[in-house]
């Protein structure tokens, strides 16, 4: 009978458009409830707002628990992804037996996976994402989220390898063919099993050629031979390739300029 009566007294706080009075009241109880009840019905933001107020008042309380897991998880369901990491990060310090504790280490960790930019941007965020969520892997390697954060490591992984491979091939588009040389190189070592390494290794081949063939007599020779083994390395690789025509026309020229 309590029960109804507390739900319909809420309900009527709710719908007589009592939150504004709610949220400049100074009774901290009627926040948490008033809150908890938005929070169960999914209204994030409001809750939050009430949340926010009375977390300092409920340190060391019984209730600060579940006040922080609502507190944290508010932050993450309305992607403020800055804040959500750090307050899940502090509820998993605070209450490393909670029940919760693995969800909301896992959606700190999680936020850093929002944060990290498409491929074509700085990296720095993506790295950090994947440090985060190596380590709640490396916490929890029974948890129900270890399958999607795996998910989550593999595709920032593949972030970092389109980054990589873009700005080797932005080098050879800039005629910067030395540089495009080091960086498919770095490529390639770092990525050994991408579904980019025969383009990487044509387009390194490709930068080689173009140096050796633009170069000054006196270096000429010499990045030739380079260039041909780069040929060789790429052929060895992928003796049927979309780039086969190609690479033997720039081989064969290569042998010509290599009897001059």
């Amino acid at each position: 009978m309590k029960k109804i009566q507390f739900i319909l007294i809420l309900s009527l706080i709710l719908s007589c458009g009592e939150y504004q009075k709610t949220l400049n009241s100074d009774v901290i109880g009627d926040k948490f409830l008033v809150g908890t009840s938005l929070y169960d019905e999914g209204k994030f933001k409001k809750a939050n707002r009430l949340f926010s107020q009375i977390v300092p008042q409920y340190r060391g309380k019984p209730q600060a628990q579940k006040l922080m897991y609502m507190h944290a998880k508010c932050f993450y369901e309305t992607e403020s992804y800055y804040t959500a990491n750090y307050q899940c990060e502090r509820f998993a310090s605070s209450y490393p037996d909670s029940e919760k504790v693995q969800e909301i280490a896992f959606l700190g960790a999680k936020s850093y996976y929002h944060l990290a930019p498409i491929f074509s941007k700085d990296s720095k965020e993506t790295l950090t994402a994947i440090e985060k969520i190596q380590a709640f892997i490396n916490t929890y390697p029974e948890s129900e989220y270890i399958s999607e954060a795996n998910e989550l490591i593999f595709d920032l992984d593949f972030r970092l390898e389109m980054k990589a491979y873009d700005t080797a091939l932005q080098y050879n588009t800039l005629t910067d063919h030395q540089a495009s040389i080091k960086a498919f190189d770095n490529f390639i070592l770092d990525f050994p099993g991408s579904k980019l390494r025969e383009k990487a290794m044509y387009y390194r081949f490709d930068s080689s050629y173009r140096l050796a063939i633009n170069s000054v007599s006196w270096k000429m020779q010499e990045r030739i031979d380079k260039a041909i083994n780069r040929y060789n390395s790429f052929k060895k690789y992928y003796e049927s390739s979309d780039f086969t025509n190609e690479a033997d026309i720039k081989l064969k020229e290569l042998k010509e300029l290599k009897t001059i």
